[in-house]
């Protein structure tokens, strides 16, 4: 049964493969009321946007944004969805640096962010917390979450991203656009239904007797070749 090992490998292998496709996208959010940030309202503002045609399972989400004018220091934002909510700005700035320092307080008076995206991964700039003016086309971490707390729901639904400006003065910013990227891979149980899948297709081709005759052929042909060589 020994010359069916790389045979089985190869079908079991390709039922792996099969299984854990994944699909990856983008979702643009249309933005209500320009998308203007009351000054110094914690009331806020907030938009949706609707993800359908997805896989059901999220292993990740990053969230690509612009936002222009006011005071980064003074905006709060989180991005909510299934019953979990994900900050994503929490006045950046904040307690870092020395307390005589006003913006140990009050956060940084850089304006906009250009167009940068939160990204769990993005271990090389780190957390956009300590990013007085973040450079357009750059990814950061979020600001006192993770969005790997998405990872296991099923992303078709409607997500909810808000922003607050927090501290009056410094002028209104806006969201100028946001979107989300989810990447989705099938159910666990689909997972595991195709790997069982391969393993029934090897013990079934094992037990075929025109398989194991054409494997005993290979070996025998390889064999002579290598005695010839």
């Amino acid at each position: 049964m020994k010359p069916l090992q790389p045979f089985l490998a190869a079908v079991l292998l390709s039922s792996v493969t099969l299984a854990m496709t994944t699909h990856a996208g983008i979702i643009y959010s249309s933005l209500p009321s320009g998308g203007n940030i009351p000054d110094g309202k914690p009331t806020g503002w907030s938009t949706t946007a609707t993800a359908s045609g997805y896989l059901p399972t999220i292993s990740d989400v990053t969230v690509p944004l612009n936002i222009s004018g006011g005071y980064n220091g003074d905006l709060y934002a989180y991005l909510s969805y299934g019953g979990v909510l994900v900050p994503l700005l929490n006045r950046v700035g904040t307690g870092t640096g020395s307390p005589s320092n006003p913006t140990y307080y009050f956060g940084f008076s850089t304006s906009g962010y250009g167009n940068i995206t939160l990204d769990d991964s993005a271990t090389a700039n780190g957390s956009i917390h300590n990013v007085a003016s973040p450079v357009s086309g750059q990814s950061y971490q979020p600001d006192g979450g993770t969005l790997a707390s998405f990872d296991g729901l099923n992303p078709n639904g409607t997500w909810t991203i808000f922003f607050a400006d927090l501290s009056t003065g410094g002028g209104q910013s806006q969201v100028t656009s946001w979107s989300l990227n989810i990447t989705a891979v099938p159910e666990p149980v689909s997972t595991a239904l195709a790997i069982f899948g391969g393993v029934a297709v090897c013990v079934v081709a094992a037990r075929s007797r025109p398989v194991r005759e054409r494997v005993k052929r290979w070996h025998a042909a390889a064999n002579r070749w290598i005695d010839a060589v």
